[in-house]
């Protein structure tokens, strides 16, 4: 009986220790294989990688894999075609007593959101009087600022002068008047006017997945514009629907480059930025040297007192020490409340509207670039930034807010 204990017990040992063996052979082998596995996506990804930055001169998905989310540094990465500044400089005071600001924002002073939001700018002007002008986490007067979208308002004021000099018949042109190869792949772009386009309600497909080859990345990466241009889509009729949508500024652009013959940068020059008597040189970013195309969703930089002035001119119907640099009936069809023109209160042509106060809008670019103006308080508030630091909608609140106090303490 011990015998045969002794043996079933040595049996079932021998059991357990062939059952341990077996699975240990059978976890080396999966360790092995999903080693195998990491390694493999290790090189693959790092292959990836290699070629991206070797591609970031030719491919839009390559500096989206590389540089990933857009930043305010995006300005050093990409090249830029220069817009000097004219002789003539506006000229604004420094008002005496500035200007107390009550604002506060979630149990916050105005001076402390600033600061803690990554603020690199805020400036105020009332009339010809600049009551605040601060620079903060290590920006300075001459530091160059990037507008993001609110070059889309820059790129709406060109297509008015454009308009007013006769260089561009009306905003009910088709876009197929300036680029009729459109209509060759698609006759529907032969409904799209430029209204549509200016108004974001063009009816042009758009999808923003935040993926390297989504239409999000392709418009602000590519190094191409103008094939990215020439490859948008209809998607549905135009004028039914808002959608914010950057193929709508990049065409927009090209028919401006072609009515005019310059580049859009050259043309900013002349006719917007020395009339309108900005005191340094700008630049607009470029997709790239090869293609030279201004980046015209996104890419004005300036020094953020000229930001100032481009409000300035806004809220002056267009007058610049006496110089009409665009017609005051676009500026007020631009940037007006209605819907008989296009299908959102929000947003007219390339301005969002604050719906919150009668006749003040203002300029809108990603990570917190403001350009907020009150014609009828002649008041006009910047705000640039590293980054958001609250929500969108609550800088504008506090935009509304400056200029409520601002302008309401005009007559004191």
């Amino acid at each position: 009986m011990g015998v045969t204990l002794a043996v079933a017990a040595g049996v079932v040992a021998l059991a357990v220790a062939g059952v341990l063996l077996v699975r240990r052979a059978t976890a080396r082998r999966r360790l092995r294989a999903l080693v195998s596995v990491v390694v493999v996506l290790a090189v693959v990804a790092g292959g990836v990688l290699v070629w991206a930055r070797l591609m970031l001169d030719e491919s839009g998905v390559a500096r989206a894999l590389v540089w990933m989310e857009s930043d305010t540094g995006d300005w050093r990465r990409f090249d830029s075609r220069p817009v000097p500044a004219g002789d003539h400089t506006l000229e604004l005071r420094e008002a005496p007593d500035g200007a107390i600001l009550s604002s506060d924002v979630d149990g916050r002073s105005l001076e402390e959101l600033l600061q803690e939001t990554g603020s690199t700018a805020f400036i105020v002007l009332r009339g010809d009087d600049v009551l605040v002008e601060q620079y903060l986490n290590g920006s300075s007067a001459t530091a160059t600022q990037t507008s993001f979208s609110v070059a889309k308002s820059f790129l709406s004021t060109l297509l008015g002068i454009a308009i007013d000099r006769g260089e561009i018949g009306s905003l009910d042109d088709p876009v197929t008047d300036y680029v009729p190869e459109l209509a060759d792949r698609d006759e529907r772009f032969e409904q799209i006017t430029l209204r549509h386009l200016v108004s974001m309600s063009s009816g042009l497909r758009y999808e923003e997945q935040g993926l390297p080859w989504s239409d999000d990345a392709t418009t602000y990466y590519a190094p191409d514009l103008r094939a990215v241009a020439l490859s948008a889509e209809v998607a549905g009729p135009p004028g039914e629907r808002f959608h914010y949508n950057n193929y709508n500024p990049l065409l927009t652009g090209l028919v401006l480059e072609r009515a005019t013959g310059m580049s859009v940068a050259e043309y900013m020059s002349e006719v917007l930025w020395q009339p309108m008597g900005a005191g340094a040189d700008g630049s607009w970013s470029i997709d790239s040297t090869e293609s030279g195309f201004e980046k015209m969703e996104s890419g004005v930089n300036a020094r953020a007192m000229d930001f100032a002035g481009f409000g300035y001119l806004a809220a002056h119907e267009g007058v610049v020490d006496g110089r009409q640099v665009v017609s005051a009936a676009w500026l007020q069809e631009a940037t007006a409340e209605d819907l008989t023109t296009d299908p959102a209160a929000q947003y007219q042509y390339g301005w969002w509207i604050d719906v919150e106060r009668d006749g003040r809008f203002y300029a809108h670019g990603n990570h917190g670039q403001f350009v907020y103006v009150d014609p009828a308080t002649d008041v006009v508030v910047v705000r640039l930034g590293s980054g958001y630091g609250i929500e969108p909608d609550a800088w504008v609140e506090v935009l509304r807010t400056v200029a409520d106090d601002v302008g309401g303490s005009a007559g004191r």
